[in-house]
């Protein structure tokens, strides 16, 4: 994400407080209660990207030490301060700090803790027992496994889910009736789908559309994204299986220049296609693609040419619609 992006969707358009919060009213509630008791204990946020997770810490602080909050509020981001130094210094000194405030404790978020390494997790284990009177932790995960069983026992889990569509949508229409960014309905509901329940992500495309002047479309979402129209890799599919291999390899060659795609990024394109209801298939016909645009992969991640691969793969399809009379 653009540092732009990053300070767009942290000063303008976060939520301030846990009544702002969408989509995951079961943890609102619960951590209500925090604020409510002025007491909370150690807890692990985890879910996919872009569901909530830092900013419900934000919005947790907020609510109980007011718009100062940061005085009594450590953030670090554990994929970059990730070592066990960092643990016995930085993090050590402000738990066992204690600041007059509203409550009787200071919260530290650990954001990404699933990339700390082991040491560092066996220190903060030990932290989080002796600094608990003056301190709470929030530690942040999108994969919670990798978080040592010992913390994971010492914290209340909080599991975030992917925002609803209708929520996502509405959040991008407001973001851009707020930025004045004429749009399409189809291109909004593409934003969705592309950043498959990640409003992070779904801003951040948002504004790289809108980036390019005029309105945000379909195209112009799928240009700033890497990726192409749907509706031209299908007609590539078709083409091939319709025995017409070189206008296939041509269609091809033109998505691949005109996107700037990589032929791995093509590949996944293929493999998505091939099985969206857009492209009415023999079932038998859909596995043997989707075997084959596997190995064609497997190759390209081994280093094998990208042209010369996706050009045999096209001609697997020609061989394979004459096969099925597709």
């Amino acid at each position: 994400m653009s540092v732009e992006a990053e300070l767009l969707w942290a000063e303008k358009y976060r939520p301030k407080t846990l009544d702002e919060m969408v989509n995951q009213e079961e943890i609102v509630s619960r951590l209500k209660q925090f604020v409510k008791t002025k007491n909370m204990p150690h807890c692990l946020f985890a879910g996919p990207p872009g569901t909530g997770k830092t900013t419900a810490a934000h919005c947790l602080a907020r609510d109980l030490y007011g718009p100062e909050y940061h005085r009594w509020f450590l953030e670090l981001n554990a994929s970059d301060a990730r070592g066990i130094e960092v643990i016995r210094t930085t993090v050590k000194e402000f738990a066992r700090s204690i600041v007059p405030g509203p409550v009787p404790f200071k919260i530290i978020v650990l954001d990404e803790a699933d990339n700390m390494t082991a040491d560092a997790q066996q220190a903060l284990r030990r932290l989080m027992e002796m600094y608990t009177s003056t301190c709470r932790f929030i530690l942040i995960a999108n994969y919670p496994s990798k978080i040592i069983e010992p913390i994971q026992s010492r914290t209340a889990f909080f599991r975030f889910t992917p925002l609803k569509p209708e929520d996502i949508i509405a959040r991008l229409k407001w973001i851009a009736e707020q930025e004045n960014v004429k749009y399409d309905e189809e291109a909004i509901k593409t934003i969705y789908e592309v950043s498959e329940g990640d409003l992070r992500r779904a801003i951040n495309i948002l504004q790289a559309a809108s980036a390019l002047g005029g309105r945000v479309t379909v195209e112009a979402v799928y240009k700033v994204i890497g990726r192409a129209h749907p509706k031209e890799i299908r007609e590539m599919i078709r083409l091939a299986l319709s025995g017409k291999f070189m206008e296939a390899r041509n269609k091809l060659r033109e998505v691949m220049i005109n996107y700037g795609l990589s032929g791995l990024d093509v590949v996944k394109q293929i493999h998505r296609e091939i099985f969206s209801s857009d492209m009415k298939l023999p079932e038998d016909l859909r596995v043997l693609i989707a075997d084959y645009a596997g190995e064609v992969q497997f190759r390209l991640v081994e280093g094998a040419d990208d042209e010369i691969q996706l050009s045999a793969f096209l001609a697997r399809l020609a061989l394979l619609g004459k096969k099925f009379r597709v």
